[in-house]
């Protein structure tokens, strides 16, 4: 049960904890070697001594403790030591959630111009937002080795040029918010999608990323863009108990129970759009219209989301657009035609497993029964998700074209 009470722990606390000690040491490495040496001795000490009644205090007391052990063998930083024992670096002991705002401060830190697009994404995935290096890799579609070398230029660029790890100055914050917006979205996609693992939805991401986009509303109100992603997150997120069974199997969105979804979500997510009106808030603004119409009671308007996908695939040129375009055009009643849509999504999208499972899908509806359980095959050398896994097999089986 200790065991458990350590994975918990790192499941509701590691993002949080790793964002405030980067945030006091404006060090990654040295945050993230203690945070992981906090974890390492909890697991020796809880069995012994018991649970914490506060396991987020008693994990970022033992991190600070280990990273002045770090810091003192490193003479160069020794002047970093007074970040760590004044007193306004002292967390709430008694409230661990007390920590959560600095996330948003460090994603913030992490959008200096001085680093490349992809380094400050990377970045704030990481050390902001808690994600594995491997989970970042599958957002961005690479090997992992590509995603950790990504990583480290990143660190060593900070660490040569000298960049602040601070929160910025007011007139900074809106050159520096698409980036975040993006940020935001790719942690929301892990939590409602994931990458990895037994569970299709992973909760606790999903609502940090909401909640991270209401604190982006409230530091700068106004937002077209911010408004439009908030809307997107939430009218997705409320359709979320309804994406899987009482057993846990994957239920596709025409079979979806609607009186399992959070009717009061999606009356906001509307109202947030109509705080938009007519204004082109950009590519969130899109989703956010695909998503409202997959909340419409009656089904959505498969012309209608085929034409938003497709004015989102000439704005973006994204591969994974175009995917799901294809899902749209052939929903509108032109499976041939989502087809031809596929064409090159393979070289774009080596390692997505939807490629070769749209494909398969979109095959079965014109009759190319064997080329479809070969495409199912494709899909189950790359999916990663226990629920998908076994949607995918399912389909699979009901091809009937061999083993």
């Amino acid at each position: 049960m200790t065991d458990d009470a350590v994975e918990q722990a790192y499941r509701e606390h590691g993002a949080r904890l790793l964002a405030l000690l980067v945030t006091w040491l404006r060090r990654f490495d040295v945050a993230e070697d203690s945070l992981q040496d906090a974890f390492v001795a909890a697991a020796r000490t809880w069995p012994e001594r018991g649970v914490p009644a506060n396991p987020a205090a008693w994990l970022l007391t033992a991190a600070r403790r280990r990273a002045v052990d770090l810091l003192r063998r490193e003479d160069s930083d020794r002047r970093r030591l007074p970040l760590l024992v004044t007193d306004d670096a002292q967390p709430p002991a008694d409230d661990p959630d007390g920590i959560t705002d600095e996330r948003l401060r460090l994603l913030f830190a992490c959008c200096h111009p001085a680093l490349g697009a992809d380094a400050r994404a990377v970045l704030m995935l990481r050390f902001g937002a808690g994600l594995r290096t491997a989970e970042i890799a599958r957002l961005f579609l690479v090997p992992e080795p590509t995603m950790s070398a990504r990583l480290t230029r990143a660190k060593t660029k900070i660490a040569q040029a000298g960049i602040p790890l601070r929160q910025p100055t007011p007139s900074d914050l809106p050159a520096r918010l698409d980036v975040l917006h993006s940020v935001v979205y790719l942690l929301f996609s892990e939590g409602y999608r994931a990458t990895d693992g037994a569970d299709l939805h992973r909760p606790r991401l999903a609502a940090e990323a909401i909640r991270l986009g209401y604190l982006l509303g409230e530091l700068l109100p106004s937002q077209p863009g911010t408004v439009a992603l908030l809307a997107l997150m939430v009218l997705q997120n409320a359709r979320r108990d309804a994406r899987t069974d009482a057993h846990g199997r994957l239920v596709l969105l025409r079979d979806q129970d609607r009186a399992r979804w959070h009717h009061d979500e999606i009356a906001q997510g509307l109202d947030l759009l109509a705080l938009i009106g007519g204004t082109d808030a950009g590519e969130y603004h899109l989703q956010a219209l695909v998503a409202a119409e997959h909340c419409r009671p009656d089904g959505p308007d498969w012309h209608r989301v085929a034409l938003l996908y497709a004015d989102l695939e000439r704005r973006t040129g994204s591969p994974v657009v175009r995917l799901n375009r294809a899902v749209a055009v052939t929903e509108a009643g032109s499976p041939e035609a989502g087809l031809a849509l596929l064409d090159g999504l393979d070289t774009a999208l080596p390692r997505h497993h939807l490629v070769p499972a749209t494909r398969a899908e979109l095959l079965l509806r014109v009759g190319r029964t064997a080329e479809a359980a070969a495409a199912f095959d494709a899909a189950l050398a790359l999916v990663r998700t226990d629920a998908e896994r076994d949607h995918l097999e399912r389909r699979r089986a009901a091809t009937g074209d061999g083993p």
